[in-house]
């Protein structure tokens, strides 16, 4: 770690909803001063309970950088000088990855490497680096293979997941070439509030919100219900990679984490419609544009590796984490947001 009279992080992908989660986890419970990384155009309203803080440059600095430029990544390193790294930053829509493969390549296995590389020759530091890979990677599992540990051949089922999977790859790569203290997750699941709108789970909080709201018929459109997934809240989820970097780190490590509770996504939906004051209401319509061509369907770790390095444990319930992202889509709808039924 380099001799900063106050340690430094740099989260990239700041803006993002494990990102937002991960500067409050670190303002709360950590001295350390915290650079966020973020494009120029990105959404602000994840952080927006941050900025005036950030304006007050009060342990809390925007730095602008884009995975798909060099130049800007070699200026965030520069300029945040971090003891520790949180990659987050990432195309991170499996559906959208369909539609624009080449970007979601370019932006999450490049990408990565454009940041390593301007870490890499960055003098003077030599920070511990989380790079976030996805449990999408392994894909396709079949059910003998359950539950999914850290050497589960890739298998993955999405032009996202196959970026994932170079990116966890490319993170293991700089570990073992350049003695970079880089390890690597796969978490499965998680989400919460702040959780972006084109996941299902969000989707379908978001839908429910705005059928309440007298905003859309009470239809709630899905796609794949079958798919098998394992939950946990991604306040946990900042947790464990806070304890990643700070509780003995192994360069090259990788592991899996995930929650403790699975249950297919319909079932999911239909705990989300039983918190609805209109859940009596609320019909459920399958709709083709919502399928993927292949879908990951058997999602559920073994977490055992990760649990006995670190100590942790997920805490936070199914049942809160669901309520709460219900209610994120009930506040936002109240302070007037507009949203676009998707």
């Amino acid at each position: 770690m380099t001799d900063h009279r106050t340690t430094r992080a740099l989260i990239t992908g700041i803006t993002g909803m494990v990102g937002s989660h991960l500067a409050d986890y670190l303002l709360e419970n950590t001295d350390w001063d915290i650079y966020g990384m973020c494009r120029w155009r990105s959404p602000l309203d994840n952080v927006q309970h941050l900025l005036d803080r950030a304006n007050r440059r009060d342990r809390l600095y925007f730095i602008h950088g884009d995975l798909c430029d060099s130049i800007s990544l070699q200026g965030a390193i520069e300029q945040s000088l971090p003891d520790y790294v949180f990659h987050l930053a990432a195309q991170s829509y499996p559906t959208t990855s369909f539609t624009s493969p080449i970007a979601t390549l370019d932006t999450n296995i490049l990408g990565t490497a454009r940041l390593l590389e301007a870490i890499r020759h960055c003098r003077d530091i030599d920070p511990v680096i989380h790079v976030c890979a996805s449990s999408e990677a392994f894909g396709r599992v079949s059910r003998d293979k359950l539950p999914i540990g850290e050497e589960c051949a890739f298998h993955p089922a999405s032009p996202y997941a196959i970026s994932k999977a170079g990116t966890d790859l490319v993170g293991r790569f700089y570990a073992e070439a350049y003695q970079m203290k880089v390890m690597t997750t796969r978490m499965f699941t998680h989400t919460g509030p702040r959780r972006g709108d084109v996941f299902a789970e969000s989707s379908f909080a978001k839908q429910i919100a705005m059928i309440e709201e007298g905003l859309l018929p009470p239809v709630v459109k899905t796609g794949n219900l079958d798919s098998l997934r394992t939950w946990s809240d991604v306040r946990d989820a900042v947790r464990a990679y806070y304890l990643l970097v700070t509780v003995d780190p192994i360069p090259g490590a990788y592991y899996n984490i995930g929650g403790a509770f699975h249950c297919t996504v319909g079932d999911m939906l239909r705990h989300l419609i039983s918190l609805s004051s209109r859940a009596d209401d609320i019909h459920v319509e399958m709709e083709v544009a919502r399928l993927r061509p292949l879908d990951a369907d058997l999602q559920v770790p073994d977490t055992t590796k990760f649990r006995e390095h670190t100590g942790w444990e997920p805490e936070i319930p199914f049942e809160k984490t669901m309520q709460d992202l219900l209610e994120y889509w009930r506040e936002r709808l109240s302070e007037g947001c507009r949203c676009l039924s998707r």
